[in-house]
């Protein structure tokens, strides 16, 4: 292998090395959560309930369509008690505020903070008095001749007229009459998992006509607990406008007193996504809409805004506009069927689907699949996670899945790889002979490098193969990597044994010799925790070691120890990571270690289990003297 060659691994190797250590130890720093109590110091001004409601010169111009931000947040005052409509469904609990009729009060039943036993629910929506409030609110702008105390804003108390409690059969219906000839109705239905319907009717029974916007409202409190500020996930707004896609950072929100809009025409959705929930906006398709997203620095709140097209009611008449609200896990399957519009039992459609290859039913919601961040290689992490899906519909077990993965990703690179491996084995079987060349030439670097290419040439070996494992590998390796990390559905994942939860590190540990001794591991947080690693990283270890060993060494003794110590390295170096992706890594090894073990028989040469080739089992081998 010439310098260059080898110095294209060695740099290879060593930058992917030098990344993971990087952000393993200086993650980006955490942001401090402010006061969500702050005083506003954002121009505003104050409806009839003395809620703040912030403006922009449009509101003036009587088109509540191009007006501002109607109705932020901070809409009801901490500790009102307020009569509430009971939330329940197979999948959520909670309820909903008639005091602007806000929905805002909403738990996941299948999903918990932990594994530890009794560990509380997550919460989705919280309302407004506690910590970290989140929730959604709806109603209408506007325009010429109304004012705001003439329709529905954050403060006005609905009054209930059917049932009590919201469940997939059931939805609930509230209504409000401004006593000046308009009368508002709301009708909220749910379905089996974590969709919303809600539609929202004005019926005009004054002599004037009026005109009016709908609007909808996602309000969050601060930055949410738990943030996790990495670069391989992406927290914050997110919308889609016509099937492009905009994210942006909570740090990156525009002020409350500068935002801008994203014009929607045709499909689209904007909300709030975290590493594994997600609450959006999805106006009906079809219909014009505009969204925004801004951060009102002064309280310290969030909000994403669905404005509806304008109405314009003649005396007598009415109409109904309906809208959808997710909120819930961001679970593959679930998504998918949404943006398809249907349940989907077919594989092929499932696939297309989940590759962005089949539009959605009329019905469905467009780019759904989106929500979920597959990142700058989606059209690595979209088939490999699509894949492991339905292995894990097979096997049942999402860590065999892992296995089988490989296998298959193994499967389908190997007559890439084939090559490669057959010439390393034959760079293995020269290593005796290249040595013999270091001896005779010495320190005469020129002198060795054109013997070792006239050898090359002779034996018909390119040196330069041996980089295409490692080319192959490295983008398989991240996108693996980023599915591991953003998909749910390696949330809480058990494997065997100790490993309960694949996105989470091995909690195995050296400190008490894995569980034998009666002392409890370091916390994860701390240095020692990269020291004291579990069972997984040490195979990992191995099994890198066992493999590196079937290929050939550098002739540069740098290298050589560079190389020699690489495994060992970077076993302590993703004994923090997932344990799915461990898995993955030793899975790896092992196969590639069995594929050139079996390539170097083939072709003549009898490694044993460590690499070194004792004898040639065929007369005539490739290196041997005839």
């Amino acid at each position: 292998m010439d310098d260059q060659n080898k110095n294209l691994i060695l740099a290879t190797a060593l930058s992917f090395a030098v990344i993971m250590v990087w952000f393993l130890l200086f993650p980006p720093p955490e942001q401090p959560v402010e006061d969500p109590n702050a005083p506003a110091v954002a121009q505003s001004t104050e409806d009839a309930g003395g809620n703040t409601v912030a403006t922009t010169p449009q509101a003036a111009t009587g088109d509540p369509a191009t007006a501002g931000p109607q109705a932020t947040a901070d809409t009801a005052t901490p500790g009102t008690d307020a009569p509430r409509l009971a939330i329940e469904t197979g999948t959520v609990s909670g309820s909903i505020s008639l005091l602007g009729g806000r929905i805002d009060q909403l738990a996941l039943k299948n999903y918990r903070q932990s594994l530890e036993p009794g560990s509380d629910i997550v919460s989705m929506l919280q309302p407004v008095g506690g910590d970290g409030a989140y929730y959604a609110l709806y109603g209408w702008a506007p325009g010429t001749g109304l004012s705001a105390e003439m329709v529905p804003g954050p403060n006005t108390l609905w009054q209930a007229t059917g049932g009590q409690t919201l469940t997939p059969g059931t939805p609930v219906t509230m209504r409000w009459d401004n006593g000046e000839g308009l009368t508002f109705i709301r009708e909220i239905a749910i379905d089996e998992n974590y969709m919303f319907t809600v539609t929202q009717t004005v019926e005009n029974t004054g002599e004037a006509p009026a005109t009016l916007a709908p609007y909808g409202i996602l309000a969050r409190h601060g930055e949410p607990q738990g943030l996790k500020n990495f670069f391989i996930l992406h927290e914050g707004m997110i919308a889609m406008a016509d099937g492009e896609l905009t994210e942006t950072g909570y740090d990156d929100l525009d002020p409350a007193t500068d935002y801008r809009d994203i014009p929607v025409e045709q499909s689209g959705w904007i909300g709030f996504t975290d590493h594994y929930w997600m609450s959006t906006l999805v106006p009906a398709a079809g219909t014009p809409v505009r969204f925004s997203a801004f951060h009102d620095t002064g309280r310290d709140i969030y909000q994403t805004t669905m404005r509806q097209a304008t109405q314009t009611l003649a005396p007598g008449a009415s109409v109904s506009v309906s809208s959808q609200l997710f909120a819930g896990p961001k679970k593959w399957e679930t998504i998918r069927n949404y943006e398809a519009g249907e349940d989907l039992d077919s594989f092929t459609d499932s696939l297309m689907y989940g590759l962005g290859m089949k539009s959605a039913l009329p019905g469905g919601i467009e780019g759904f699949l989106d929500s979920i961040d597959w990142g700058w290689f989606f059209f690595l992490t979209k088939p490999i996670f699509f894949l492991l899906h339905e292995l894990h519909a097979v096997i049942g077990n999402m860590g065999w899945a892992i296995i089988a993965l490989t296998l298959i990703i193994k499967a389908l690179v190997f007559p890439l790889a084939y090559k490669s491996y057959a010439s390393m084995a034959k760079m293995k079987e020269l290593q005796p002979k290249m040595e013999e060349l270091k001896e005779r030439a010495g320190d005469d670097r020129q002198k060795l490098q054109q013997e070792m290419m006239a050898l090359y040439k002779k034996e018909k070996v390119n040196p330069a193969s041996g980089c295409l494992p490692i080319l192959i590998q490295i983008p398989i390796f991240f996108s693996l990597y980023k599915v591991i990390f953003v998909t749910l559905e390696l949330r809480h994942a058990p494997f065997i044994g100790w490993i309960r939860d694949l996105s989470a590190p091995d909690p195995s540990t050296l400190f008490n010799l894995f569980g034998l001794l009666p002392w409890d591991a370091p916390d994860p947080q701390s240095v020692l925790s990269l020291v004291f690693i579990g069972v997984l990283p040490i195979l990992l270890g191995i099994t890198m070691w066992l493999q590196q060993k079937l290929n050939p060494a550098p002739t540069d003794p740098t290298q050589k120890m560079i190389f020699a110590w690489m495994p060992w390295v970077f076993m302590f170096m993703l004994g923090g990571f997932a344990s799915g992706l461990v898995i993955y890594w030793i899975a790896n090894n092992t196969i590639t270690f069995t594929q050139q073990y079996l390539i170097m028989r083939s072709h003549g040469y009898k490694p044993d289990v460590f690499g070194n080739i004792r004898s040639s089992f065929r007369r005539g081998a490739p290196g041997q003297d005839k």
